[in-house]
């Protein structure tokens, strides 16, 4: 593997300002050449009732004259999605609290990754072409989308983007059952208990989970997170927004199959963490899977 600049005739970036380290050529051994020597990502913007967010990306461009997502370089020490969101923002001006993450993806070339963010739009928006790579931005329906020009790399990715974009991922926790696994003194004060437990539970949305926990094509997946609180936890505040927090009003083990059971009627996929084996032997009849609160631990920052 080699890496280069780019050739004469090959700008990447509007002219302004310091070039990224990441800004380069990656070279295979095969002769392939990839952009982005600390990889790529781009993203796949999904608006249910107009259809993804492509790019006709000019001719001097890689793959000059095809349609694909807005994407490029990452930049040194920047996550994936950081990229896929700034590259959108800085192609097609890309409004980042307009989305919902739903999962990543990606392409491993070994010597070089492109991952791409995929994400439905929740507030619809108007993309703009905000630096030289577009000849135009198009919300395309998702019928229309085989019938064009596409990029190799898109268009490889395409079947399987396609066919998850309807999945959805939900992680159902049993909080008393969570918080009851670390003696911290929770008994003390159990919903300052709760409260701490959904601070941490942030974190799980914001980072996603493995694919293959849902059985799910991708790489990560960013789950919908329903904390289910009872008793005197129930007094616990709405300490993040990014977690549905369900007080339960009688049993909390009941509450809980009843929201996994809403949730794969609903067609989500839905984990539920808890190391109650009662419960786990119910959960399963719903047609959701049981993961240990070891599991979550695991997940989540201490």
């Amino acid at each position: 593997m080699t890496v280069r600049p780019p050739e004469p005739g090959e700008p990447r970036r509007r002219p302004s300002g310091p070039r990224d380290p990441g800004d380069a050529w990656v070279i295979a051994d095969s002769g392939e050449k990839y952009w982005g020597r600390f990889g790529a990502a781009g993203l796949l913007a999904h608006d249910p009732g107009r259809g993804i967010l492509l790019q006709h990306r000019v001719s001097w461009s890689h793959f000059g004259g095809t349609w694909g997502i807005p994407g490029g370089a990452r930049h040194q020490g920047e996550s994936a999605t950081d990229a896929a969101i700034r590259e959108s923002q800085e192609e097609a001006g890309v409004p980042g609290d307009a989305l919902r993450p739903l999962f990543t993806s990606v392409l491993d070339r070994e010597v070089w990754t492109y991952t791409t963010l995929v994400a439905t739009v929740t507030v619809p928006f108007e993309p703009v072409i905000a630096d030289p790579e577009s000849y135009a931005l198009e919300w395309v329906p998702l019928d229309e989308v085989d019938a064009l020009p596409l990029h190799p790399g898109f268009a490889g990715s395409w079947p399987e983007l396609r066919s998850a974009l309807t999945a959805r991922a939900t992680v159902v926790v049993d909080a008393a059952n969570v918080v009851g696994s670390t003696p911290d003194g929770w008994w003390r004060d159990r919903s300052g208990a709760a409260d701490r437990l959904l601070a941490r539970l942030k974190h799980l949305v914001l980072a996603g989970v493995t694919a293959d926990a849902f059985d799910l094509p991708g790489s990560r997946w960013f789950p919908r997170v329903i904390a289910v609180l009872e008793g005197a936890a129930r007094e616990a505040a709405d300490s993040s927004a990014n977690v549905d927090v369900v007080r339960a009003a009688a049993a909390g083990d009941d509450e809980i199959v009843a929201q996994a059971d809403a949730a794969v009627r609903h067609g989500e996929r839905v984990v539920v963490v808890t190391s109650d084996r009662g419960l786990a032997d119910r959960i399963g009849g719903v047609g959701a899977t049981v993961q240990p609160v070891s599991w979550l631990q695991a997940l989540l920052p201490s």
